[in-house]
């Protein structure tokens, strides 16, 4: 089925036409949300907001891009917004917790009861995360779209508004500051 037959079928409202929208891209929304936001939950739940948001407002789409981009580019924002909600949640955690004499609970593993090389395997991501989290948002997002998604560096302007050199610079910036980061957290380790 092309673009045009979901898009007709979603104005539509055939719910057969949606279903399987979703089955075509609930999986590379998710991908896309986990690389912004690095929790499986929490992008399982920002894709359930993505379709919503399709369902919804598909009426508004103008078909001057892509569906997928489109989709995208939901997903991007959704994701995005989660990130910047859980920030601000971090910082005023603390003075709730101030205010109110509660704290929260924090679980904590075992590390000695993973095979060695799965918690290797779950060191080096968690190391990708957090420096992944501290690059510049439009290079995470534009990183995130090319390697996990494969989207191409067309489509990550269409999804982030950019002109195709702007996606280049920026994923060309990502990688660098991504070696630099991981360089050093590197080093330390093995110091």
């Amino acid at each position: 089925m092309d673009e045009k037959d979901f898009i007709k079928g979603l104005l539509d409202g055939d719910s057969r036409i949606f279903k399987e929208l979703v089955e075509k891209y609930q999986l590379p929304v998710i991908n896309t949300c986990l690389g912004i936001v690095h929790n499986r939950q929490d992008a399982e739940d920002i894709a359930q907001d993505v379709f919503v948001e399709i369902f919804r407002s598909i009426q508004s789409f103008r078909a001057d891009s892509k569906l997928s981009t489109w989709i995208y580019r939901i997903a991007v924002n959704k994701s995005i917004n989660r990130v910047r909600r859980q920030k601000r949640q971090k910082w005023l955690s603390p003075l709730e917790e101030l205010i109110t004499g509660k704290h929260g609970t924090e679980i904590i593993t075992d590390p000695t009861s993973l095979p060695s090389s799965e918690l290797e395997n779950r060191q080096r991501q968690h190391k990708l995360h957090i420096a992944m989290d501290t690059l510049p948002e439009n290079q995470r997002i534009a990183f995130t779209l090319n390697k996990y998604e494969e989207l191409s560096y067309h489509e990550i302007s269409e999804v982030m508004n950019l002109s195709l050199s702007s996606v280049e610079s920026l994923i060309h910036r990502a990688k660098v500051n991504l070696q630099k980061k991981l360089w050093s957290c590197y080093q330390k380790d093995s110091l």
